[in-house]
C-alpha cells in the first residue's frame, strides 16, 4: 500500500478500535472510557508486528488539542463558574505554580533529577487534563458547583500549565535557566495568548452574526478554535490559552448572535470531541513502548507519589482559603477535587516533545509517561469507588 493508503488504514483501524472499546466500556462499566483507550494504546505499542505510528508531538497538539479544549469551553456552565471563580482562579494560577515548584524540588531531592529537569517534569505534570477529566465528569450526577470547580480548573489550568511548560523549557534551552526568566516568560505567554483569544473570539462572533444556518456556524467555530491556536503560536504566545479564552468568549456571547446552542452545532462538537479523544488516547498510548518503563519503574512510582502529595497541598490549602468567602466548598468536594486531578494525553504529548531535546535528561519524558498511565489507571480506575465513599452519585 502507498503511504496515503497506510495512513487511511491507520485512521480506520483506530476509529474501529475506539468504537469497539467504547461499546465495551459502556456496557461493562469497569473502567472509564479514557482509561480503556489509553490501555489499548499501550497494548498496541507492545504487540509485535503492528506498525506503531510515530506522530510528531506538534501534530498531536495542533490537530487534536484545540478542538478538544474548544468543545470543553463551549459546554462550560459559565454562570456557575462565575460563582466559583475564586477557587478556580487560585487553582489555575497559584496552584499550578506551587505544583511545578514542589514537584521540581521533590524529584530533585528524592529521585536525583537536576533541579531544572525536575522543574520541567513538574511543568509537564502540573495541569490536570480536561480531555480526561471532563469525560469522567460527564458520568457524574454531581452538584453544579463541584462540576464548575473541576471542569473550570481542568480547562483553564490546561492553558496555564502548558504556558508554564513552555516557559520552563525555554529557560532551560537558553542555557542559563532561572526562576525569574521562567516567570517572565510565563507571564508573556499567558498574556499574549489571552489577548489573541479575546481578539479572535470577538472577530469570530462577527462571522457567527452573519451565519444564517448551522453548517456556517460550525465552520465559523472551527476557524475560531484552530485559528486562535495558530495565530498565538505564530506570535510565540500560548496557543492553548488562546483557544480557552476564545472558547469562553464564544460561549458567553455567541448565543446572542445566532443559533450557537442549537442541537446541530453542539452535536457536531460533541461528535468531534469524541472522535479526537478516542484517537488521541490510542495514538498517545502507543507513542512510547511500555518496555521503556521497566528500567525506570521505581522512579515512576516515586514520581507518582510526589505528584499526589503535591496535588494535595494546593488543593486543600487553596480551597480552604477560598471557602472563607461564600459560596461554601464542602470537604467532600475538596476530597474529590484532589482525587480527580488526572493527568492525561496532553501531558504525554508535552513529554514526547522533549524526549530528544539536548540538555534534558531522557528519563524525564519516560517518567512523565509512566506517571500519566498510573494516574489514569489508579486515580481514574478508583474514581467511582471514591465517589461512592464520598456519597457523590455516579451516572453509572
Amino acid at each position: 500500500m502507498s503511504t496515503t493508503q497506510s495512513f487511511l488504514l491507520l485512521l480506520i483501524g483506530v476509529g474501529a478500535l475506539a468504537t469497539v472499546l467504547g461499546l465495551v466500556s459502556k456496557r461493562a462499566q469497569l473502567l472509564p472510557y479514557p482509561i480503556v483507550l489509553a490501555l489499548a494504546g499501550v497494548a498496541i505499542g507492545v504487540i509485535p508486528g503492528i506498525p506503531v505510528p510515530h506522530l510528531s508531538p506538534d501534530i498531536l497538539l495542533v490537530a487534536f488539542v484545540p478542538g478538544l479544549v474548544f468543545e470543553a469551553a463551549l459546554t462550560l456552565d459559565l454562570a456557575e463558574l462565575r460563582r466559583r471563580l475564586l477557587p478556580v482562579g487560585l487553582l489555575v494560577t497559584v496552584g499550578v505554580a506551587v505544583t511545578v515548584v514542589l514537584i521540581g524540588f521533590f524529584t530533585h531531592w528524592l529521585i536525583g533529577f537536576t533541579l531544572a529537569d525536575g522543574m520541567l517534569l513538574g511543568a509537564i505534570l502540573a495541569a490536570t487534563d480536561p480531555i480526561a477529566v471532563v469525560t469522567l465528569l460527564r458520568r457524574i450526577k454531581a452538584p453544579s458547583g463541584l462540576a464548575a470547580i473541576l471542569e473550570g480548573e481542568s480547562l483553564l489550568n490546561d492553558g496555564t500549565g502548558v504556558a508554564a511548560f513552555s516557559a520552563v523549557l525555554a529557560t532551560i534551552v537558553s542555557g542559563s535557566p532561572s526562576t525569574l526568566d521562567a516567570g517572565l516568560r510565563f507571564v508573556e505567554l499567558t498574556l499574549g495568548g489571552t489577548a489573541v483569544g479575546i481578539i479572535v473570539g470577538f472577530v469570530g462572533l462577527l462571522l457567527l452574526r452573519f451565519a444564517d444556518d448551522a453548517p456556517l456556524e460550525i465552520l465559523a467555530t472551527l476557524v475560531i478554535a484552530y485559528g486562535s491556536y495558530l495565530i498565538a503560536d505564530v506570535l510565540h504566545a500560548s496557543g492553548i490559552v488562546a483557544v480557552v479564552v476564545a472558547g469562553i468568549v464564544v460561549a458567553r456571547y455567541g448565543a446572542s448572535v445566532g443559533k450557537l446552542h442549537g442541537p446541530q452545532l453542539l452535536g457536531f462538537w460533541n461528535l468531534l470531541a469524541f472522535v479526537l479523544n478516542a484517537m488521541l488516547f490510542i495514538l498517545v498510548g502507543a507513542a512510547l513502548p511500555a518496555s521503556k518503563l521497566l528500567p525506570v519503574a521505581g522512579l515512576v512510582v516515586a514520581a507518582f507519589a510526589v505528584m499526589l502529595v503535591t496535588r494535595a497541598i494546593p488543593v486543600y490549602g487553596l480551597l480552604t482559603l477560598a471557602a472563607l468567602r461564600a459560596p461554601p466548598i464542602p470537604w467532600r468536594w475538596r476530597h474529590l477535587t484532589f482525587w480527580a486531578g488526572l493527568r492525561g494525553a496532553l501531558a504525554v504529548a508535552l513529554a514526547l516533545s522533549v524526549a530528544a531535546t539536548p540538555g534534558i535528561d531522557s528519563r524525564v519524558s519516560i517518567v512523565a509517561y509512566g506517571v500519566v498511565l498510573m494516574s489514569l489507571v489508579v486515580q481514574g480506575g478508583l474514581i467511582s469507588p471514591v465517589m461512592r465513599v464520598l456519597r457523590i452519585e455516579s451516572a453509572g
